[in-house]
């Protein structure tokens, strides 16, 4: 006889087995949207030895693949809305597959930047269904794990993508150097296409919402008008078409904040909606986490570049340079929501002012060693709290408005990746083409990024006051904890 705790016992055995391949691909296909953020950064001095890249080439080869992701985010998990996410996922993972190879045969930067935003384009399908998969397919106490693992392979991708670059450059094989750490994707890439119809849930439509076209053609040139401009300035003398180009997309980003009021009046659903903007605390973390990832990414795009510029570091020893600094920012984002929930309000801004000390010291620990590694982890510890901004800006956000609330601050994450891989980064390669010295550059390049960090400190204040006037309850937790892509 089998005993109703024996047979449920049984069955959820029987659930896990079932579900276990399919959150294996999910989390494998998200593992390689993150990695391929992070596992150039380590490749780009080979890179721009071998194909003779300029120094705005190489941002662009950085920054295609966010530009591509942040603008199509939000659509990308519309599509899936629309038309199955198991088919939205597995023609991403095509596309993205694809774009790899691409990029790893690339014969110019040119092939090379445009393969990149394709790439980009793809991670933007991909990646948005993989949590509305967990989601649909998970229950309970399931579903918080799984959650977990989501949480975990995005802050192992940041790792990971360090060291591995280090080692696939290192390694050299076949005299490919730089171009592996593209081609490693294309095998896994195309397992997981031969898996994903056998694996992936097949009726998950539920046809809700619908796309915006016109914000999205309003959305991308104006990011690029700007971003551009800032990114090649530099090199090309700041010509008139640069300045022409950034007063077009202040101009295309009005015009599409008319047109987002337009659509949504007439019943749409847009990229942006006012009605998210307008719950408590969303426009404020919108500005911190528009400063505080941006000072990220910049950091390890020049940072890098100082490891194996004035430090003469291998690329496998600057991937490993990164490991402190990733963790502790793991360390941080993942168990955060460990602390009483009274501390959440006072940890961000705390968080941020330690990151804003610590980029103070890049320049005058610039020679290395163990101080310099050190501090890396303190900028990593202080940055790792960029998920309670995200947590406590969702809480005020009506359920049926936490879509589009999450792909909005993920957006801007992105964003502000690209713009300080275009401010921050143009700063040190012009400080760097001056003095010759990396290590020079590293003295503006971290009083720049304070300024970030600080900026991020004080919006993360008013978020704090603004959650006080809408939720009293000083020791009352977030009601769920977020997973950030720390890319």
């Amino acid at each position: 006889m089998t005993f109703p705790t024996e047979r449920m016992k049984g069955v959820r055995a029987s659930s896990a087995r079932s579900t276990g391949p399919m959150l294996a691909l999910l989390l494998l296909g998200q593992f390689m949207a993150i990695l391929d953020v992070n596992i150039v950064n380590v490749a780009l001095p080979t890179l721009r030895a071998d194909l003779h890249a300029s120094g705005a080439s190489l941002q662009l080869v950085v920054a295609g693949y966010i530009i591509a992701y942040a603008v199509l985010l939000i659509t990308g998990a519309r599509l899936g809305d629309l038309f199955g996410h198991r088919r939205v996922f597995l023609g991403g993972l095509a596309v993205f597959t694809a774009a790899s190879l691409a990029c790893g045969l690339a014969p110019a930067t040119g092939f090379l930047i445009v393969m990149r935003f394709l790439q980009g384009i793809g991670a933007a399908l991909m990646t948005p269904q993989v949590m509305s998969m967990i989601q649909r397919g998970f229950q309970g106490p399931a579903r918080a794990r799984a959650l977990s693992m989501y949480a975990m392979v995005i802050a192992g991708g940041v790792v990971v993508g360090q060291v591995l670059g280090g080692l696939l450059v290192s390694a050299d094989l076949f005299g490919s150097g730089w171009r592996l750490v593209f081609l490693v994707n294309v095998p896994i890439g195309l397992l997981l296409l031969a898996a994903g119809p056998r694996v992936l849930p097949r009726a998950d439509e539920d046809r809700r919402g619908g796309l915006d076209p016109v914000g999205l053609l309003l959305l991308t040139p104006a990011l690029l008008g700007l971003v551009i401009p800032l990114i090649l300035g530099h090199e090309l003398g700041w010509p008139a078409w640069g300045w022409a180009a950034l007063a077009g997309g202040a101009v295309l980003f009005a015009v599409f904040a008319v047109a987002e009021r337009r659509f949504a009046a007439r019943g749409g659903r847009p990229l942006i909606s006012g009605r998210v903007l307008r719950a408590p605390g969303v426009v404020v973390s919108v500005v911190t986490l528009m400063f505080g990832p941006g000072s990220w990414g910049s950091f390890l795009f020049t940072t890098t570049l100082h490891l194996q510029g004035d430090l003469k570091m291998t690329p496998l020893r600057s991937g490993l340079a990164f490991v402190p600094c990733v963790l502790a920012f793991a360390l941080v984002s993942l168990y955060w929501q460990r602390l009483p929930g009274s501390w959440y309000r006072r940890l961000v801004p705390i968080g941020f002012t330690v990151a804003a000390l610590g980029y103070i010291w890049i320049g005058p620990l610039a020679a290395g060693g163990a101080a310099y590694l050190a501090l890396t982890a303190v900028i990593g510890l202080g940055l790792g709290v960029m998920p309670i901004v995200m947590t406590m800006a969702l809480e005020n956000v009506p359920a049926e408005d936490a879509a589009d609330a999450s792909g909005l601050l993920l957006t801007v994450m992105q964003v502000g990746q690209v713009l300080g891989v275009a401010t921050i980064g143009t700063l040190f390669l012009v400080q760097f083409q001056d003095s010759g010295s990396t290590r020079h550059a590293e003295y503006a390049t971290g009083w720049a990024l304070a300024g970030l960090a600080v900026v991020a400190a004080l919006g993360s204040l008013l978020l704090g006051v603004r959650r006080r006037a809408v939720a009293p309850a000083a020791d009352e937790a977030p009601a769920r904890p977020v997973a950030v892509e720390i890319g």
